[in-house]
């Protein structure tokens, strides 16, 4: 037998929601969005993959921005997208949806003539099937003739390659046909021809999954026992039937009333939006099934992610890591409505980044004061610092871009065009917030910050330099506590990672002892960035301070990066062999190292360009080569 290297492999319904920001409202009210990833069997790839499973898609998604948005999304998450075909002449499948109140999910499906239900028997890849455990189907993907017969030929593929057969009945009566444009919402209608099709398909599943409404359609009887009776007359497969507050009910034999289901724990929690609280569900069901817990346990792994699910905004993004369901499972929460669960909050937004990075060699020119000052000496305008950044972007892409740890600080006042083009090329990207040369830290933007950031492309880190020291007064460290803690909600709410640099270097230079008290400080204050940018302390006693304090408050920190402060190539090289010893170090952000010669002598005129891409490609490769070779020494 072929050996499986698939957990699941999920066919059927895959678009772009957008889901109305404001909350408590009419559809018609909401004035703006969020997108996220839709459709059952793609929420459930990627919350089976965020629960530890090798899952992969198999659907079709157009040729468009949205069709790549869906496929990025699903590979960052980690799920196999090497069934996802690509259709040259269909749009990917939208819904436009709000949470009005508990009882009204008003939404629209925008799907006549979509990608993914054009799938047909000829997308059906065997090797695919053959290669996983287990094959889930959406009962949408059966209500055409076309998605009918390519998810009968993936059955019978899944029967002859022994992988295990899953329906999630997921009935929406719009998308049979049932209920018009404006009645998306709507969860039940009664149809005989519906059930009758449906039930050609039950006998072949190993697993089926349904609420007691999705029953009733599946069995053509709106008594919930009855319902389950027939289904089981014509399956033998388990049957999961999903029953809102009351929990769910496992049946894997006869059905002699409620009580002969098993049923696992339930969670007493707010609902704030049930659309995608069956796909979490469903996530966390397949993890226990599919990982060998028994019934109990795999409800309860169930009715965890249907709980965390319910009490935040969108579907997929909803669903928790594997890591959270542990968490939550151990510990509770004593918050009712988890979306405000802190702790909670933290290991989801963390443990789901959509990138992670264990190397950073970032090429650091967000610098703003020091070339105004070198410019304005030699009579050079801001446009021509924006050249020359273009000239360093040049540089850095043409030394590092096939490096994965390739990165650039790059800022938006000085560097616009260079920042526009690196944000398109899927580089680490990191973007001052803080006005440059300013004590005490001042913003570039005035107002409320998470309003700023939500013109910020969510594939920019947020950096803020931060000039602190544990001598500066106390009204100045309180301004600067204040300005962090505030970055660090906003960044919360947005989504954008972001990193915080501590500058201790005055006029007598760095004090690196005060830096792990620093950071201690700041995350005593609730404060936890995903990076940190720190001072180049040259003794091994220094890193391994800090990684102490990391280690004490913040195990999902994405870690640290070493900063420069203009030294020559070879104090960096000293800093490096003691920072390289550090696992939480990630790599550098240097700066004026690599191109501060080549500004002044540009701007001066007695550097062409083609000399100044030259030298700044040196400088970035001796660098690289000087953490390449302190990491190998760690090795």
């Amino acid at each position: 037998m072929k050996q499986k290297s698939l957990d699941l492999v999920c066919l059927g319904r895959a678009g772009v929601d957008l889901y109305g920001h404001q909350v408590g409202g009419r559809l018609e009210d909401m004035g703006s969005f969020a997108k996220y990833v839709g459709g059952s069997p793609a929420n459930t790839s990627i919350g089976t993959a965020r629960l530890g499973l090798k899952s992969a898609m198999l659907t079709r998604v157009g040729d468009e921005h949205m069709g790549r948005f869906i496929r990025e999304t699903m590979q960052a998450e980690g799920v196999d997208v090497g069934g996802v075909k690509t259709d040259p002449n269909r749009l990917t499948a939208l819904v436009i949806l709000g949470i009005q109140d508990e009882e009204r999910f008003p939404l629209i499906f925008y799907r006549e003539n979509c990608a993914d239900m054009a799938l047909c028997e000829a997308d059906i890849d065997e090797e695919l099937i053959a290669s996983s455990r287990a094959l889930l189907l959406s009962g949408t993907h059966l209500s055409t003739a076309t998605v009918a017969a390519a998810s009968r030929k993936a059955i019978t593929l899944a029967k002859r390659h022994n992988t295990r057969v899953v329906l999630d009945i997921d009935y929406r009566p719009n998308l049979w046909g049932l209920a018009g444009h404006g009645d998306g919402e709507s969860r039940f209608i009664a149809d005989g021809k519906v059930s009758e099709h449906l039930q050609q398909f039950l006998p072949d599943c190993d697993l089926i999954v349904g609420t007691e409404e999705e029953f009733h359609i599946a069995a053509g009887t709106q008594d919930s026992l009855a319902a389950l009776a027939l289904v089981r007359s014509l399956s033998m497969a388990t049957l999961v039937c999903k029953r809102g507050a009351k929990g769910c009910r496992v049946f894997e034999a006869g059905i002699d009333g409620w009580e002969s289901g098993i049923q696992g724990p339930g969670f007493k929690v707010e609902v704030f939006n049930v659309l995608g609280a069956g796909d979490a569900f469903m996530s966390g069901l397949l993890r226990g099934w599919l990982g060998g817990e028994d019934w109990v346990t795999s409800c309860a792994f169930a009715n965890a992610c249907g709980a965390l699910a319910v009490s935040r905004h969108g579907c997929a993004p909803a669903i928790p890591s594997w890591q959270e369901l542990q968490h939550f499972l151990r510990h509770g929460s004593e918050y009712k409505a988890l979306r405000f669960d802190p702790v909670l909050n933290h290991i989801h937004r963390t443990t789901n980044r959509r990138t992670t990075h264990q190397r950073v060699v970032a090429f650091a020119i967000d610098h703003r004061h020091q070339f105004y000052a070198w410019a304005k000496a030699a009579g050079r305008s801001a446009d021509d610092i924006g050249y020359f950044k273009q000239l360093a972007l040049q540089a850095a892409q043409t030394e590092a871009a096939e490096d994965p740890g390739f990165g650039m600080l790059i800022d938006d006042l000085t560097g616009r065009d260079a920042l526009h083009k690196l944000t398109s090329s899927g580089a680490w990207i990191g973007r001052p917030i803080e006005m440059s040369g300013k004590f005490p830290l001042q913003l570039e933007a005035s107002g409320e910050i998470q309003q700023h950031l939500q013109d910020w492309p969510l594939n920019q880190a947020v950096k803020v330099l931060c000039p602190y020291r544990l001598d500066d007064t106390e009204a100045t460290r309180k301004q600067h506590e204040d300005l962090i803690m505030q970055l660090d909600a906003a960044c919360r709410i947005t989504g954008h990672q972001w990193l915080l640099e501590i500058i201790t270097a005055r006029d007598s230079g760095p004090d690196f002892e005060q830096v792990p008290t620093i950071m201690q400080r700041f995350y005593s204050l609730g404060v936890k960035p995903d990076w940190w940018k720190l001072e180049p302390g040259p003794s091994d006693h220094y890193w391994q301070a800090v990684g102490s304090v990391i280690d004490k408050h913040d195990s999902y920190c994405q870690g640290v990066i070493v900063l420069g402060l203009d030294a020559s190539i070879e104090q960096i090289t000293v800093a490096f062999a003691s920072a390289a010893q550090q696992p939480w170090v990630k790599g550098f952000a240097i700066g004026r190292t690599l191109f501060g010669e080549a500004a002044q002598a540009w701007l001066e005129g007695t550097m062409d360009d083609a000399q100044a891409i030259a030298f700044m490609r040196e400088q970035y490769r001796l660098t690289i080569d000087a953490w390449d070779q302190a990491i190998n020494k760690r090795r």
